[in-house]
């Protein structure tokens, strides 16, 4: 896992990077990171992706150093952001940027994900048409700001747990509408029974409407491998 780092606004962040075999260029695919910031699950989900041959990329929304360590601090970071629009789209667009500039990755290849905070992240990234050809939701939050003005250029293909708390039928169905209203290329998968951040392990706390799925964590990784083959495809 190699660490690349940089600077935005005078604060400093870094990506975690982790590279397949062979010289490429490579197409890569950024991993956005949940509530608590970049974590050793997102760093794994980079190496997963490198053995599939895309160059993995872990981002690091917050900043080096920062990272909640409790959901009372967690939730803090992740809505210090979503209050500051602007410093939000901003990092996602140099993080991008950042990705697109790496040795070995071509800079027409690009896709993102998410989980949870980070899935609305990789959704952001589409909306404010980032140069990406396709994003990625895993139990990622729907409420996404501004209505999209045109269809975005990147497909989207959101993985959902139909009982999850923190996303109701509502925000679902406003999703669904605002792409039907622009001509979306996009796709929803809703995994019934299953709740919130169902592909951590770590979740079981059904009051706080976190539980891991194993099945639904295997079909999902299944639906974005499928996705991702066909949007980061070469070009003929």
């Amino acid at each position: 896992m190699e660490r690349v780092e940089y600077t935005l606004d005078g604060q400093p962040f870094d990506l975690a990077v982790a590279r397949p075999a062979g010289p490429g260029p490579h197409p890569a695919v950024l991993i956005c990171h949940a509530f608590s910031g970049r974590q050793p699950f997102e760093e794994a989900k980079a190496q997963a992706l490198a053995a599939l041959g895309y160059v993995g990329v872990a981002l690091d929304l917050y900043g080096v150093g920062r990272r909640g360590t409790d959901r009372a601090s967690s939730g803090a970071l992740m809505n210090g952001l979503l209050t500051d629009r602007a410093a939000f789209h901003g990092r996602l667009t140099e993080a991008v940027a950042q990705a697109r500039a790496l040795p070995g990755v071509d800079p027409d290849r690009l896709a993102a994900i998410g989980f949870c905070f980070g899935g609305l992240s990789a959704l952001c990234m589409a909306r404010l048409g980032l140069p990406l050809k396709g994003a990625v939701s895993f139990h990622g939050l729907l409420k996404l700001g501004a209505p999209l003005p045109t269809r975005p250029q990147a497909r989207m293909l959101v993985l959902h747990g139909q009982d999850d708390p923190m996303v109701p039928p509502a925000d679902v169905g406003a999703f669904a509408a605002e792409m039907q209203r622009v001509g979306g290329d996009w796709q929803l998968h809703a995994y019934p029974g299953v709740m919130h951040a169902f592909t951590n392990p770590q979740a079981n706390d059904p009051a706080f409407g976190t539980v891991y799925d194993a099945d639904a964590d295997r079909r999902s990784w299944a639906a974005m491998r499928h996705f991702l083959a066909e949007v980061l495809r070469p070009a003929l």
